[in-house]
């Protein structure tokens, strides 16, 4: 499936009916029933949803109106709300002002963006003592329409963030049922990978992000485009290649920190967890050398091969109790 992460659609919430104007047959007295009411759109996070590609296809989304009143004091249906699923983390903006509406950062999270306008009152709520026989009837309130613009935040507890090629698509396919397309060239990863890892009686998200190279929060690259989608985790994830045909591994690790500082101060702010990945193949001085500078640096670390499994247990262990703490 493609993965789509932004879409701008036209909505329209529902008229109101009419009110009627009626009288009994024999009595002569007013009987018109007031108008249904329009219906709203409502916009509803759905868990089994994870991309916007519905919204490429329909970018127009009118909602049903109420029905007009009827003789006999007879109220008109209402029509049935529209509710239109996305994805759990998506943002609705107005487009005009780029303002926020609402934020659906939860599964089943929904909330009326626009209301279905009101049924008009027929002429039977304008009968009083001085007004026997009313021959007029509202007409139902018009609904409203607007453009907006639908952004979709991924919703994971763990971001893996790393140059290309740095073994992150690789991580999570051996601890997650994810299957991401994995080889030896630069933006293997071309949209972000979602992976449930399952440890002990828990579990937790893991999203893989395409690589990051310097510039990125400019957009060089795939760049900025996938950065957003890691702003929501409690957790990043930093794989770091060590193996012999890095150069200076120290190095990548203050480009892409950079990066992530310059995108937002929440993201260089973000909790982090350097995994030194590949160490099936890294010379021991340039290994020791990394260890030594997060060491100093007090940064946390786990050492790994995520094509050999080793250290994967550590890893999870340390995420695990690292996400346990921001629960707290």
């Amino acid at each position: 499936m493609k993965f789509i992460d932004e879409a701008t659609i036209y909505i329209r919430s529902g008229d109101g009916g009419r009110g009627r104007v009626s009288f009994f047959p024999k009595q002569g007295g007013p009987d018109g029933g007031d108008g249904g009411k329009g219906a709203s759109i409502i916009f509803k996070a759905s868990s089994s949803r994870n991309t916007l590609i519905d919204f490429k296809f329909q970018i127009k989304y009118i909602a049903g109106n109420g029905e007009p009143g009827g003789p006999n004091n007879r109220t008109g249906a209402d029509a049935e709300d529209l509710i239109i699923p996305v994805p759990a983390g998506t943002i609705i903006k107005n487009k005009e002002t780029k303002k926020t509406i609402v934020d659906l950062d939860k599964p089943d999270k929904e909330f009326v963006v626009l209301e279905g306008g009101k049924g008009g009152k027929g002429n039977t709520f304008f009968c009083n003592s001085s007004r026997q026989s009313p021959d007029y009837a509202q007409p139902g309130v018009k609904g409203e329409g607007k453009w907006v613009i639908i952004e979709l935040k991924l919703l994971a507890d763990v971001g893996i963030v790393g140059l290309p090629n740095a073994g992150k698509s690789t991580l999570i396919s051996r601890v997650s049922s994810a299957r991401p397309k994995i080889a030896d060239y630069p933006f293997t990863t071309l949209v972000p990978n979602l992976g449930v890892v399952k440890y002990g009686d828990d579990d937790f998200v893991m999203a893989d992000v395409p690589g990051l190279i310097e510039g990125a929060h400019q957009g060089t690259g795939l760049g900025i485009r996938f950065l957003k989608h890691i702003e929501r985790t409690k957790i990043l994830v930093h794989m770091v290649d060590v193996s012999a045909a890095i150069e200076d591994p120290k190095a990548n690790i203050g480009i892409i920190n950079k990066e992530l500082s310059k995108f937002s101060r929440e993201l260089g702010n973000k909790s982090m967890l350097y995994v030194l990945n590949k160490i099936d193949s890294a010379e021991s001085k340039t290994l020791n050398s990394v260890k030594k500078y997060l060491k100093d640096s007090e940064f946390d670390f786990v050492a790994i091969s995520a094509v050999t499994g080793q250290g994967l247990d550590a890893l999870l262990k340390k995420i695990h109790t690292m996400l346990k703490k921001k629960v707290r």
